[in-house]
């Protein structure tokens, strides 16, 4: 198994250095591929705030990503799709995906009513 990194995934997402957008996509074709949490945190952050790109942009290409992986880290994907229809940070949306299985504990007023709420 490969742990990519953000700037591997950055380039593959992107296709600015063709050479390692090609490695990249070689490696994720040829090799069981894991995605971390903390990965894909740094490249919400880097597509927003260094691109610019809108939240809606940034979860589906990072979904495609997770499906080009074959990754089947629920809680990624729910806290992915979750940051791109609301306006919560990602740790947030990552939290509230968590807090199906898990119970969260945070003084955060807002969080606290989006997982009293409920599935968005």
């Amino acid at each position: 198994m490969v742990i990519l990194d953000a700037n591997a995934i950055l380039r593959y997402i992107l296709k600015d250095i063709p050479e390692q957008a090609k490695l990249t996509a070689e490696t994720i074709l040829n090799t069981k591929i894991l995605i971390l949490t903390e990965v894909v945190a740094e490249i919400v952050y880097v597509l927003d705030k260094h691109y610019n790109l809108t939240r809606n942009v940034i979860a589906d290409v990072i979904i495609d990503v997770l499906d080009d992986t074959e990754c089947d880290d629920t809680i990624i994907r729910e806290g992915v799709r979750v940051f791109g229809i609301t306006d919560f940070d990602f740790v947030d949306c990552i939290l509230f995906a968590r807090s199906k299985s898990n119970k969260i504990f945070t003084f955060d007023k807002k969080l606290n009513d989006l997982i009293k709420q409920g599935p968005v």
